[in-house]
């Protein structure tokens, strides 16, 4: 399989920017792993929402900083790897910059086959039966009119804005979330999703507490840690996924 292209790698939540422990550690540990990924071997990256903790972009605006960062995901789209990404609920503001780089946006719950495996990804957030305040809340975010609104004062002011919010997110408060097993929202989802298509693995991240499950339909269910701490990611091979660090449950 000398020169063939058979590695896949998935990251999420690594909230560039966040004031929480060291970020510019937190940073170089993120350039340092797009770095290390192997172009030669690798077909795509999966960028699964929050890799920033807040990005909005202007028509002609974008956040500061993050050049290296940019920089290593357009050498390895120039070595010929996809880069995929979707938008979190903390990134949700782009609109076309990362498309003019050479990425490639997808729409959570996505369906994609990968070496012959049914994959279903996203960032997790709002899927299954999540309560109706953070439905009001991700109808708010995501509204083109309110977004267009928002554009309209000037950056100085709307990136204070948005870094406040962000500010008060629980990462930055130090408060770890518990997943509910069975009756969390996102396994909810993926039991009703797999039961109704073939996947074998789903793989998220929001969720912030590294979970390896097995759902009912015999699929496994991945949700990815954050990086305040660590460097977690996930690479399927071709016939398993390995990385990442993760307590394993049956449901």
């Amino acid at each position: 399989m000398t020169g063939q292209r058979i590695l896949t790698y998935f990251v999420a939540d690594v909230h560039l920017g966040l004031d929480v422990n060291d970020p510019a550690d937190r940073e170089a540990r993120f350039v340092g792993f797009l770095r290390s990924i192997p172009a030669e071997k690798t077909e795509a990256v999966y960028l699964l929402g929050d890799i920033w903790d807040f990005w909005y972009e202007y028509r002609d605006v974008v956040p500061k900083g993050y050049v290296r960062v940019l920089a290593a995901l357009v050498a390895l789209m120039d070595a010929g790897v996809d880069v995929y990404f979707f938008q979190g609920n903390h990134d949700v503001w782009t609109y076309s910059y990362f498309e003019q780089l050479g990425m490639k946006r997808l729409v959570q719950p996505a369906l994609v086959e990968i070496g012959g495996k049914r994959f279903c990804l996203g960032h997790g957030d709002g899927l299954g039966p999540v309560p109706r305040g953070y439905r009001i809340l991700r109808g708010i975010f995501h509204c083109r009119l309110l977004q267009i609104l928002f554009s309209t004062l000037h950056p100085w002011i709307a990136f204070r804005i948005g870094n406040a919010w962000s500010r008060k997110n629980r990462l930055a408060r130090h408060e770890e979330y518990v997943y509910k097993g069975a009756s969390e929202p996102l396994t909810v989802f993926a039991e009703e999703f797999s039961a109704k298509n073939r996947v074998d693995f789903f793989i998220f991240g929001h969720y912030h507490c590294g979970i390896h499950s097995r759902l009912s339909s015999g699929a496994e269910m991945y949700i990815l840690k954050d990086w305040m701490e660590s460097s977690p990611y996930l690479y399927f091979d071709g016939i398993s996924i390995s990385g990442g660090n993760f307590q394993k449950s049956e449901k």
